[in-house]
């Protein structure tokens, strides 16, 4: 489905990563998952929106993300900050994750 090196690129650059960071195709099947997610029970070979609620899931931008090329950032009040990756080269998959604020640091 997609080229090996791909999944090892992101092991690389998104394993040591503190947030659940997953490789997804366009199809919305999860193709990795960093560490962080594999710890959290995160796994591949399931469709993305299978994770979490379905609220969860509402304002999506990976459709915009692999239409546009362009990374996709959308902030979810003040805690929270998602983002939809495009990979170089690559237009059938991208990298999404969400980062959490804590304010009480």
């Amino acid at each position: 489905m997609i080229d090996e090196k791909v999944i090892e690129a992101f092991h690389i650059m998104w394993d040591s990563f503190p947030a659940p960071v997953r490789l997804i195709h366009k199809n919305k099947t999860v193709l990795a998952v960093n560490e962080t997610a594999q710890s959290m029970g995160m796994k591949t070979e399931v469709p993305c929106f299978a994770i979490g609620t379905p609220e969860a899931h509402k304002g999506c931008m990976a459709n915009e993300a692999i239409t546009s090329n362009k990374a996709q950032v959308q902030h979810v009040g003040s805690e929270k900050i998602k983002y939809w990756l495009p990979v170089k080269d690559y237009p059938d998959v991208y990298v999404h994750y969400t980062i959490t604020i804590d304010s009480a640091k």
